[in-house]
């Protein structure tokens, strides 16, 4: 692929806007965003906050624990130390640097601060509003399609900052990025062609930063230890790539404050998307740059997954990202086209049913899953079987089994994440 080319482009500048550092769950911390930026506008702490979320924020917030909270969960917290220890600037990193005087005052400021929380009346997926108010004055600022897209920042009733609202069932102003124009044939030709220096830094930082959540999952006790669980199976390379994606899903679902680089706007796609890939290149000695184009492979093909169902849904992410680990996987083994496109297949076939009932500890054994498909989606091909288009949702051709599988998740699955939703909140 020429590297002057608008392909070319795309390939790179998606990555740069996708795979960043994210530290905790993405939609406690988008609150947490939300509500520094309102603190900020405001120009004073808050004596009163309300919070309006879709159901998918409230869905993804419930149950996970928010890190710098002392194991707290749920909006408000999310929201109090977004406000009194968040740096505004600093995007989905905005809680990783609370001090100590922050973290001291949560409990209080929790107690005695109003602090309402509405369902959003909305059609988008993903969308906040954090209002603000002291000493008479207001601020307000909403979030819409992505965790960081602010469409709105207002200061009594004035408008600050403010961009059009994006087109439902789109994601938000790509920023020069067109994630609808990827194809798995153009992702294996880039992966294969990169100038590697065009996307070192963004991937090394994946692999630094998602090594670490995993060994610290391995190391401490988190959750429900998945990770752990899984290495008492055995030692072999398929056992370690689920137990170390595993591992950093305990770790953050369960409040480590240690940064992940995401992809599709989760850390656990990210995660799962990379860690796999990373422990397969170290088994068969593959080298560095070896690494860097699997990683290519697996990130994109995820990201070109999920582009038609959008970040949040009832549709696990898991189960795009463990497709993608698998197309890695089958790269690192010396596979091109072919056997990344049958590889993808096979895996969504397998476990496409999984369902999203929120960010929390049971993300880890999904996980597991996922990636335990991708990894038999690979093996599969490599024994001459595969599923073929008629089975189930496979269509023929990889681009049309993506859509279809995109179109259970985006527009199949609405009902039953609605339904997810009110039997969470009614839990």
């Amino acid at each position: 692929m020429d590297r002057n080319s608008p392909a070319y482009r795309n390939y790179v500048e998606i990555l740069r806007r996708e795979l960043v550092c994210a530290m905790g769950c993405t939609e406690p911390i988008a609150i947490a965003y939300c509500a520094a930026v309102a603190r900020a506008a405001l120009g004073a702490l808050p004596e009163w906050v309300r919070i309006e979320s879709s159901g998918n924020i409230i869905k993804n917030v419930k149950s996970v624990v928010v890190p710098n909270t002392d194991g707290r969960r749920g909006i408000a917290a999310a929201a109090a130390i977004g406000i009194l220890g968040g740096d505004e600037t600093a995007g989905l990193q905005v809680i990783s640097a609370v001090s100590e005087a922050a973290k001291a005052r949560l409990g209080e400021y929790l107690e005695k601060t109003p602090i309402e929380m509405l369902p959003a009346e909305t059609d988008y997926l993903l969308d906040i509003t954090v209002s603000v108010g002291a000493g008479g004055h207001t601020a307000r600022v909403r979030a819409v399609q992505e965790h960081t897209n602010l469409v709105l920042i207002e200061r009594d009733g004035a408008v600050l900052e403010s961009r059009p609202l994006p087109e439902i069932d789109h994601a938000a102003d790509s920023a020069g990025a067109d994630p609808s124009a990827m194809t798995v044939e153009g992702i294996c030709e880039f992966a294969a062609t990169c100038e590697l220096d065009d996307v070192r830094e963004v991937l090394e930082r994946q692999i630094a930063c998602n090594s670490a959540i995993a060994d610290e999952g391995l190391r401490g006790d988190w959750g429900a230890n998945i990770g752990k669980v899984l290495l008492t199976q055995g030692d072999d390379v398929r056992t370690r790539a689920k137990a170390r994606a595993a591992a950093g899903s305990d770790a953050r679902m369960n409040g480590c404050e240690l940064p992940v680089v995401i992809n599709s706007g989760s850390g656990n796609q990210g995660m799962t998307a990379s860690l796999p890939v990373i422990e397969y290149a170290r088994a068969l000695g593959a080298s560095e740059d070896e690494l860097l184009r699997a990683l290519l492979v697996s990130n994109l093909v995820t990201l070109h997954e999920k582009t038609g169902i959008g970040r949040l849904s009832a549709y696990c992410g898991a189960v795009s990202a463990g497709a993608g680990a698998g197309a890695g996987i089958a790269w690192l083994h010396g596979g091109g086209y072919n056997e990344v496109a049958h590889t993808i297949v096979n895996a969504l076939a397998i476990t496409s049913g999984i369902v999203c009932d929120g960010a929390k500890s049971s993300c880890a054994g999904k996980i597991a899953m996922a990636v335990d498909a991708g990894i038999l989606g690979y093996e599969m091909y490599r024994a001459g079987q595969q599923f073929y288009g008629g089975d189930g949702l496979v269509c023929k051709g990889v681009e049309k089994s993506i859509e279809s599988f995109g179109r259970l998740g985006r527009v199949g699955m609405r009902e039953t994440d609605k339904e997810i939703i009110r039997m969470m909140t009614d839990c």
